[in-house]
C-alpha cells in the first residue's frame, strides 16, 4: 500500500507544471480570460514542435498585453506517460482590449 502512495506521489511531482509569462508593461493588469488560448503539440521533451504564435493575427491592430506558455499538470502527465515523446504546452495571449484598470474592472 505504501508503494502505491509513493508511486502516486512521485508521478504527481514529476508531472508538475511550469509557466513562462511575458508582459511588455508589468503594470498592466489583464483579464482572466485570454484573447487566444491553444494547446501546442511538442515532441521529444519539447525539442520539436511549433512554438510561434502570430500575435499580429491574434490581436490585429491592438498591442499585446501579455503572452504565456504553460505546461499544465495534464500536459506534464501526458509527457510523463509517453516518456517525453509527446509533451504539449498550452499557450495564451492577452490583447490590449483585455486590459483592466487598477481596480480590476
Amino acid at each position: 500500500m505504501h508503494r502505491i502512495a509513493l508511486f502516486g506521489s512521485a508521478l504527481l511531482l514529476l508531472s508538475g507544471c511550469s509557466t513562462v509569462t511575458i508582459k511588455p508593461d508589468p503594470t498592466v493588469v489583464v483579464n482572466k480570460v485570454p484573447s487566444f488560448e491553444e494547446s501546442r503539440h511538442f515532441f521529444f521533451w519539447g525539442l520539436a514542435g511549433e512554438e510561434r504564435v502570430d500575435v499580429s493575427r491574434v490581436c490585429g491592430e491592438q498591442s499585446v498585453a501579455q503572452m504565456q506558455s504553460q505546461q499544465t499538470v495534464v500536459d506534464g502527465a501526458l509527457g510523463l506517460i509517453t516518456l517525453g515523446i509527446y509533451a504539449p504546452h498550452s499557450v495564451r495571449v492577452w490583447c490590449a482590449d483585455t486590459v483592466l484598470n487598477k481596480e480590476g474592472v
